[in-house]
């Protein structure tokens, strides 16, 4: 069977969104493509499976059930997708996908659910936000339809080794994401700029990772990926996350399933009010690399009760109520360990510069030798904002008490709507953060002094000079082609002159 490609793939399940379009908003829909795209994957990986067992040991169905029950993921009789595309013209197919899904959940215990919450729990095709029952079984019809073409079958014979299935899932997330406006950051990172974290943070086998505003996760996964391809594959390190936006965990959880990412944790809730990955009570866990694309400048961050914050995590001073960047960063400088916590976090340009509270925190974490660098990043990179963001970079166990500054804010590759960072763009930040050293115009390695001197404010161009001078005009130069110019012209008028008395327009 041919090998099926990423792009096939990506086509494929972006077709099958046009079951929807012009009915649903791509807001609600996608939490049905994506859940489909999971449980079309999951069941032809399982009958892929099931059919070499078959082959192997003949009808001998007992003991076929048993091996199937031991794989990675259980898929009880009656809920794949091919068992819902046989009854699929048959009223009620909504109930029915439900009824599967919840199924399944239960089947796989931890893997698709967490203390009091189910990724599907948010999730009803049997919805009235698709419409009454007849238009409603109509659109499903049509989806599993969609998702039953040759083109989709993702067997692991066609499949292979690539990873395809999630990185289409990602592929989705990013055109939802597109569409979506200021929604996107809720579930989306630009995959290049989760690659330039991943790398700055450099994860290391027995790393324990966190991304405290998590999303989909791609972040985390980064992450992970880093740690397999600089170890022979090794998967000895674990994932954490918190999500506040209940359909956005179920995305992760999804995604890290498709990903292969068992040794995981994401919790549900609001990590800035109600921080759920902790040791007992009272204690925040430690983590080697924190890392994490918080909403920009969000208003309503949890002000009212941070004062009483039992964990400590705004000593350093309250951030002002309707700017809640400051919270996420003290919240993850917080939870690094010691001697090895490593941190990356995304933020809008006012968090270098804005004074009065967050001056304040600003100077504490300069002060206490904890920033590493300032990366300034182009315009247009985000979906949702056009701003222009920067990364910064902390350190818990830093050697000197210099803060490298980058801007790599004019180098990238202009897309239509969005800009992107190519992989020589990236290679040069990285390049350029290992080294450490100051470059002509694009970076310069600061002492404390210089950034006390400039009252904390950490705006990149008080430290990059990109300015480019102009050429000098000769005016000598200047001079004599205009007098060549306006001699070509008297020349020309006169053969003008000459051309036209011929004609008999002379005077």
């Amino acid at each position: 069977m041919p090998k099926i490609s990423q792009d096939e793939i990506n086509k494929a399940v972006w077709a099958a969104c046009d079951t929807f379009r012009g009915t649903v908003s791509a807001d609600t829909y996608k939490d049905f493509i994506l859940t489909m795209l999971f449980l079309k994957y999951i069941s032809d990986v399982h009958l892929d499976e099931r059919e070499k067992l078959e082959q192997q040991y003949g009808d001998n169905e007992a003991l076929i059930d048993a091996m199937m029950a031991k794989q990675r993921f259980v898929l009880p009789k009656g809920t794949s997708f091919w068992d819902l595309y046989e009854d699929r013209a048959v009223p009620g197919i909504g109930e029915r996908i439900d009824t599967a899904l919840h199924a399944i959940e239960e089947a796989n215990g931890k893997k698709l659910k967490h203390l009091n919450h189910s990724v599907f729990q948010d999730i009803s095709f049997n919805s009235n936000k698709l419409g009454e029952e007849k238009q409603k079984n109509e659109l499903l019809r049509h989806l599993m339809e969609d998702f039953a073409k040759p083109s989709l079958n993702l067997r692991a014979d066609r499949v292979g080794n690539l990873d395809v299935i999630g990185n289409a899932y990602e592929y989705l997330i990013k055109h939802f994401a597109a569409g979506s406006g200021q929604s996107a950051g809720e579930f989306y990172t630009p995959p290049e700029v989760s690659d330039l974290l991943a790398i700055l943070l450099d994860p290391q086998e027995g790393d324990q990772i966190c991304d405290p505003a998590c999303g989909s996760a791609s972040l985390l996964m980064k992450c992970g990926r880093k740690v397999r391809e600089n170890h022979n594959g090794s998967k000895n390190y674990a994932l954490y996350g918190q999500e506040a936006i209940g359909s956005t965990w179920a995305l992760a959880k999804m995604n890290m399933f498709l990903h292969g990412e068992d040794n995981h944790r994401i919790e549900w809730g609001d990590t800035i009010r109600n921080p759920l990955l902790r040791d007992g009570d009272d204690a925040l866990l430690h983590f080697d690399i924190v890392t994490a694309n918080p909403p920009f400048s969000l208003d309503k961050w949890g002000h009212e009760s941070a004062g009483a914050d039992k964990f400590g995590r705004f000593r350093r001073g309250l951030p002002p109520k309707t700017k809640g960047d400051y919270a996420f960063i003290s919240h993850m400088i917080e939870t690094l360990k010691p001697k090895t916590g490593r941190m990356g976090v995304v933020v809008p340009h006012g968090v270098l510069f804005r004074g009065a509270a967050e001056g304040k925190i600003r100077k504490q974490l300069i002060d206490e030798n904890l920033l590493d660098a300032v990366i300034g990043l182009p315009e247009k990179l985000f979906f949702g904002t056009g701003i222009p963001a920067a990364i910064l970079v902390f350190k818990k166990d830093k050697y000197d008490d210099n803060v490298l500054f980058i801007d790599a804010s004019r180098e990238f590759q202009a897309g239509k709507n969005q800009n992107l960072l190519s992989q020589d763009n990236i290679d040069k930040i990285v390049a350029t953060y290992k080294a450490g050293e100051s470059v002509d115009k694009y970076a310069y390695l600061a002492s404390l002094k210089e950034i006390q001197e400039n009252d904390y404010n950490l705006n990149i161009p008080r430290y990059v000079d990109t300015f480019e001078e102009e050429d000098e005009i000769d005016l000598m130069e200047v001079r004599a082609e205009r007098q060549k110019l306006q001699a070509e012209l008297t020349t020309l008028e006169t053969e003008m002159a000459g051309y036209l008395k011929e004609l008999g327009y002379g005077a």
